[in-house]
């Protein structure tokens, strides 16, 4: 099925722990400038965590959407972040998205005594939660025996306000993840593969790669390619507003040589889906070919302020 161009959609973050008034006013600036959502990082670092940040976020404003960046998975029992979940679509008036992963940090893992298992086995649970999420947002009560989670006759409760169920954003660099969310998401977050050490491979974030990446999920997808969005969002660094940008590409580059001992030339960073480094024209003109090219149109900036110039010119394109 043929796919049709989606319009831009832009996604600012709050990753810093904000008081009330700080939080309220971030927020309400972003629905101003004209955001799409207001989103918020799931780590266990200096940070507010998501839920109550976003619910605090939905009290003060009436449009913007609210949205972890991503939640993961192997944090919470799904029972459970479903609960918390439909809580928040309905405190915020069906105004939730629901952002999830595998879950990729060792180091959190380590931290809390949490078993960081393979790849394999993480995205296997990835795929059981998501059933369970949307069995627990279901009408009816349901069951659900896998190899992690058992669920036994449960009625979620509160129901979430938008039906069946709020849209689900998966994001994942590899293969598995990216297949499961061909086949239950409708957004497809595009992110890098993680070397051990957690360092992003450079390799996984070319235009080429990322190119793959869309066709794994069209492989999967099936008929469900033609309405899912696409997401990327600034990795390693920046986003880098600049008129200089081949020099800061060079840094870049260097920078990601030295750290994982795979090279980028300045020109795979400067065209890379997930490396924002540019001028505002040079933004708005990327977006657009991304957009074109592999049908990326969702976009969470990484900076608001920096970012705002650029949302500004494509907004409502």
């Amino acid at each position: 099925m043929e796919r049709t161009s989606h319009p831009f959609r832009f996604l600012a973050p709050v990753q810093a722990v904000l008081d009330q008034a700080a939080l309220t006013a971030r927020a309400r600036q972003a629905e101003d400038l004209g955001f799409h959502a207001l989103v918020v990082p799931d780590h266990l670092i200096d940070q507010l965590a998501p839920i109550p940040a976003l619910a605090a976020v939905a009290a003060v404003t009436e449009r913007i959407r609210v949205m972890p960046f991503v939640l993961n998975n192997d944090l919470r029992h799904p029972a459970v972040l479903a609960q918390d979940l439909a809580s928040l679509d309905v405190l915020s008036g069906g105004r939730l998205d629901v952002a999830i992963g595998a879950g990729w940090n060792a180091p959190e893992y380590a931290a809390i005594g949490l078993p960081f298992d393979p790849a394999a086995v993480r995205q296997a649970r990835l795929a059981e939660a998501i059933a369970v999420l949307k069995g627990a947002f279901a009408d009816d009560p349901f069951t659900y025996h896998g190899s992690f989670y058992d669920v036994t006759d449960l009625d979620g409760r509160p129901k979430p306000v938008q039906r069946p169920h709020p849209p689900f954003f998966i994001g994942g660099g590899g293969r598995s993840t990216l297949e499961l969310a061909a086949r239950e998401a409708d957004t497809v977050g595009l992110a890098p593969r993680v070397l051990s050490g957690q360092r992003v491979d450079p390799r996984s974030i070319t235009r080429e790669a990322t190119a793959e990446k869309i066709g794994w999920v069209r492989e999967a997808a099936g008929e469900r390619f033609a309405a899912l969005e696409f997401n990327i969002y600034p990795s390693v660094t920046g986003p880098i507003v600049t008129d200089h940008a081949r020099r800061e590409a060079a840094q870049v580059a260097d920078q990601l040589r030295a750290r994982t001992g795979h090279a980028l030339t300045e020109d795979q960073v400067l065209r890379s889906p997930s490396l924002f480094i540019g001028s505002v024209e040079g933004f708005v003109e990327k977006f657009l070919e991304l957009r074109e090219e592999l049908g990326i149109s969702s976009i969470m900036v990484g900076d608001m302020e920096a970012m705002a110039p650029v949302v500004e010119r494509l907004i409502g394109r």
